[in-house]
């Protein structure tokens, strides 16, 4: 192994930061604010690497008081934690973990899309409640399979869930920023298109600040009062205001989210909607995927500690 300072940046698996630490004598950044900036401000020159998460990334100011830094290796697909055009400005590499983690997220998404239209949770929450034996049957749900869905951001996360829910004989159409050659879906040219011709808008696009706010009150109103919304990709996509918004006054059907705008809090009106299923950010959340992750994060490392290049690089 070449001879690289390595600053691990948050929480990672035990087994990333087990390994950065053996073969690289990788150094933890303080978590608390006072603690960091006189850590920064004595050995924020030493750092050539910095092994982060999605959830952590290296923001902007991280980012100028590291003024070595050279490369940013990220578990996860999602990198919108880092700034990566002030990267792409130093020259400063950032890789992330795509492809490995394309099923379970898409797993996920099909799971709250069933569990919100046929509202699993929520029956079973009746049973627990002893709701059946009181009140009698659980009121009817919506049926899941023949629906038209619409897919925003049809990237490796997209297609995944377009061809699940291909086995559901769903009429799938989709926005992305360009239209994508070699699918068969139907493009819309807007997300108000999108959401305008379809029964369930699925969110798989990227976070950032390109796509802050892009399901906005129009595009959830277009959806209307018997759409669903389910949303795989960062809680910074959906305007949350205007969703908790739509869900209370009956404008939208129901909701399946696996993101939030300030995670790992939720709003408390999320809490109190039947029709609003919950989790905790776990798209990829398997252990094989983890795994998976967390060799592809390692393996990053490891090329650039010997050949100054990542193996999956992010494009600003």
């Amino acid at each position: 192994m070449e001879n690289i300072a390595v600053l691990q940046v948050g929480p990672l698996m035990p087994a990333v930061q087990e390994s950065i630490r053996k073969d690289y004598n990788a150094v933890r950044l303080p978590d608390a604010a006072p603690e960091r900036e006189e850590f920064l401000r004595e050995y924020g020159t030493t750092f050539e690497v910095a092994v982060t998460s999605g959830k952590f990334g290296v923001g902007t100011e991280l980012m100028r008081a590291l003024p070595n830094l050279r490369a940013v290796i990220n578990f996860g697909v999602g990198y919108d934690t880092t700034d990566v055009a002030q990267a792409a400005q130093r020259g400063i590499a950032v890789s992330n973990t795509p492809d490995v983690l394309n099923d379970c997220v898409a797993d996920t998404a099909v799971a709250l899309y069933l569990d919100v239209l046929r509202k699993i949770s929520a029956a079973d929450r009746y049973v627990r409640r002893g709701d059946w034996l009181s009140k009698g049957n659980f009121p009817l749900a919506t049926k899941a399979s023949g629906r038209k869905v619409g897919i925003l951001g049809l990237g490796r996360i997209g297609r995944a869930i377009a061809r699940r829910l291909e086995g559901f004989d769903c009429d799938i159409s989709y926005h992305s920023r360009n239209p994508v050659a070699d699918v068969a879906y139907r493009y819309a040219a807007s997300p108000v298109e999108l959401a305008a011709g379809c029964d369930v808008l699925i969110v798989a696009a990227a976070g950032g600040a390109g796509s802050a706010g892009l399901v906005d009150a129009a595009v959830i109103d277009a959806l209307g009062p018997d759409g669903y919304l389910i949303n795989i990709a960062r809680g910074s996509v959906v305007d949350e205001d205007a969703l908790v918004a739509a869900l209370l006054a009956g404008r939208l059907a129901g909701a399946g989210l696996d993101v939030f705008v300030d995670e790992p809090k939720v709003s408390e009106d999320f809490l109190s909607l039947d029709n609003v299923v919950l989790l905790p950010h776990l798209g990829s959340g398997t252990n094989e995927t983890r795994a998976d992750m967390a060799e592809l994060t390692l393996a990053n490392l490891r090329s650039y500690a010997t050949t100054g290049a990542v193996l999956t690089a992010v494009q600003a």
